[in-house]
């Protein structure tokens, strides 16, 4: 089927904000997903109709023997039916004006049987003809839990707390969203719980889109398997960043087993999961690195509003605890500045000289028993403007202190308006306190240190504006010609000339057929001089051994030419060889690479790294979808580890960094003027110093 952009949140109201409801396959059995839809929808605001062919009243629901025959318009219909049913009841369902359909029945494209999917892409193209949403095949169904629409088999669902919160919860698989769902059993809650199960039509693309013009629902949670088109999720996160409204999501499938073998050294950086991250940083999407942490994170941002600060303050009875606090903020990235003149001083008039008026502050046991005592110190940290949130390490819990203690903190937080974060150090997970600050709308509970921190990071980092979206290239032109005129494999000089063309600076070079034309070449470029093999079958040629540098005299030359050519001749497969370039041989300096690789999901991504022969050892990178901002550029650098050697490191020069940006703009354009034609881009390695940064070899790769 065609590509279609995501739904919109009017597209989808009337499939998850239902006004009526119809159970089609309402069955008198009890355990029948019919009856548990039925159930699920006892607390429904709305009517809800069931459909059965002896009509009547099954499980207190009014029935009748076809969809067409209810008297109302219905907005959404679950389908309780076998799967060979699923299409004809979907076609009565479109000829009745249904808004969307939720599919339980399984053994559709999910079984890989060509006449399975056939019969799912047919489901898709009744209800799209008839402006009808599809949710699954082999779905668990959905929940709007603000009207409580259980549209859904779930069997815990009719007995779960009614209360409504702020968080969303999107899933392809219904058990992983299941399984955020029973927060409910903890304190917490959700808004919505929305499993798309085979995404035959309606995906989690589409309900993030939905929820980002949702009211009741302030903050996104989202598990993501696997998307067919990365471009759906930009506009889907595009939505959700215009309402202000963060996604936090967790990608399951992270695993490098499914990376596909690349050519270039830039693929092989590039990994599995780096696009995913590029894509993450575009669209203003938050990564949760497990599953645990989704729904503390989620609950987090919906409690938290926007940060009012840069730093972040500690505190606890503890000094080991505080000592922890020192090391997960270090290691998040977390600043923890130290307080102010005027929180100091009141820190000091509570607290003893054995404990710490600091940040962390170790208020010591003596000052946590004392109510007024306490809360002078929260205040004071609360009010404090060098932080822009409180956390409240945890390290035993008391019957008879932690829930007092809660109620306190969350009117000092609200008064203060910044969150206080609660981090549960002790091992009775669920005891006293643990289902109040869950419940609280200023205090977020996390059950562990790392995941608070790390929490926090992302708060900050989400804060700043996101980088926006950017038009192509436009350099296409001159490359183009040269494109089209090159073969089915580029030689290093065809890419060379293709990169040139986008103002990419190249080592110039002479491509010859004999040892005395290259000495000739040699002495018109001036010595020392390197040799190499141009042939489009060689990717790597330092590898093949086709490659001779610093050469500095006749003898040497001719010597070279003979030694590349006969390393040529030995490998296996015989590459065609096109002649041998000369080159200069260029100073050196800082190695890097950059290059371009297009995802299956997002399409093409700029990766700069160190390069060189380390490029694959050292696996330093960052990577971006293509194109990128000369800001964008700017941060990638920034982002790696051996960044100081580009800044001037034990008193080496500084290079040319913005000549380094210039080259990762135009070949993040390159990829993405050209993104139907290439498959990688390797640039390796761009030699770069303080005035300039040249590249003296390059790989394009044709899809």
């Amino acid at each position: 089927m065609s590509r279609r952009p995501v739904y919109s949140h009017a597209q989808m109201k009337r499939l998850v904000a239902p006004e009526t409801v119809a159970v089609i396959g309402l069955s008198r059995n009890e355990k029948s997903f019919g009856a548990r839809a039925a159930a699920n929808l006892a607390g429904f605001a709305g009517r809800t109709y069931g459909v059965n062919p002896g009509g009547g009243t099954v499980h207190g629901v009014e029935c009748f023997p076809s969809i067409g025959a209810i008297p109302v318009s219905v907005d959404s219909a679950v389908l309780a039916v076998p799967a060979d049913a699923v299409a004809d009841v979907v076609e009565q369902c479109a000829i009745a004006g249904v808004g969307g359909c939720v599919i339980f029945a399984s053994g559709f494209a999910e079984t890989g049987r060509e006449d399975r999917i056939a019969l799912q892409e047919r489901i898709v193209a009744i209800g799209r003809a008839a402006n009808m949403r599809i949710v699954g095949p082999n779905c668990f169904g959905l929940i709007n839990n603000v009207s409580r629409a259980g549209l859904s088999f779930s069997g815990r669902y009719a007995a779960s707390p009614g209360m409504a919160g702020p968080v969303g919860l999107v899933s392809q698989s219904g058990g992983l969203a299941q399984a955020l769902a029973q927060v409910t059993e903890r304190g917490g809650s959700y808004s919505h719980f929305l499993a798309a199960g085979n995404s035959a039509d309606v995906d989690v693309c589409d309900y993030i889109s939905y929820l980002a013009g949702d009211e009741t629902c302030r903050v996104i949670a989202c598990i993501a398997e696997g998307l067919a088109d990365g471009e759906r999720l930009l506009e889907a996160g595009e939505a959700a960043m215009a309402g202000c409204k963060p996604i936090i999501m967790y990608k399951i499938a992270t695993g490098s087993a499914g990376a596909k073998a690349a050519m270039s050294h830039t693929g092989t950086l590039a990994g599995s999961n780096a696009a995913y991250d590029a894509a993450y940083a575009r669209a203003g999407i938050v990564k949760a690195d497990n599953i645990e942490d989704v729904y503390p994170i989620a609950a987090f941002f919906a409690k938290a509003g926007c940060p009012k600060a840069g730093g972040v303050a500690a505190v606890a009875a503890s000094g080991g605890a505080c000592v922890i606090t020192l090391d997960k903020s270090e290691a998040a990235g977390v600043a923890m500045p130290l307080p102010g003149a005027a929180t100091k001083k009141i820190l000091e008039a509570y607290i003893p000289d054995y404990g710490a008026p600091t940040n962390p502050c170790d208020i010591t046991a003596g000052v946590a028993a004392d109510g007024a005592a306490y809360a002078a110190c929260v205040e004071a940290l609360l009010n404090d403007p060098a932080y822009s949130a409180l956390v409240v390490m945890a390290p035993s819990i008391s019957e008879a202190m932690t829930p007092r203690n809660v109620a306190m903190f969350s009117p000092l937080a609200a008064k203060a308006g910044k969150p206080v974060c609660l981090s549960w150090m002790s091992e009775w997970r669920d005891g006293p306190g643990a289902l109040e600050a869950e419940a609280d709308p200023n205090i977020a509970l996390f059950k562990s240190t790392e995941q608070c921190f790390g929490t926090l990071r992302a708060w900050h980092d989400w804060a700043a504006d996101p980088p926006p979206m950017r038009p192509r290239g436009g350099r296409e032109g001159r490359a183009r010609t040269l494109l089209d005129a090159a073969g089915a494999k580029l030689t290093e000089r065809e890419g060379k000339a293709i990169l040139a063309a986008y103002g990419v600076p190249v080592a110039t070079d002479h491509v010859v057929a004999s040892a005395e034309a290259a000495v000739a070449a040699a002495k018109a470029i001036g010595y020392p001089v390197v040799l190499k093999v141009e042939s489009p079958d060689i990717a790597h040629k330092t590898e093949a051994g086709v490659v001779r540098l610093d050469l500095t005299g006749v003898d040497a030359v001719r010597t070279a030419y003979n030694d590349v050519i006969d390393a040529a001749d030995r490998l296996d497969p015989k590459p065609q060889i096109k002649g041998v370039l000369v080159q200069p041989m260029i100073a050196s300096g800082v190695e890097l690479v950059v290059g371009a690789q297009n995802d299956p999901t997002f399409g093409p991504m700029v990766i700069v790294g160190l390069g060189g022969i380390m490029v694959e050892l050292i696996r330093d990178s960052a990577a971006e979808l293509a194109p990128v901002t000369r800001e964008q550029a700017a941060a990638m650098l920034r982002r790696l580890k051996g960044y100081p050697l580009l800044t001037g490191f034990r008193g080496s020069a500084p290079v040319n960094i913005a000549a380094i940006e210039a080259i990762i703009v135009a070949v993040s354009e390159l990829a993405a003027d050209h993104a139907a034609d290439i498959a990688e881009i390797d640039v390796n390695p761009i030699i770069c110093g303080p005035g300039r940064a040249i590249a003296v070899d390059a790989l394009i790769v044709r899809k």
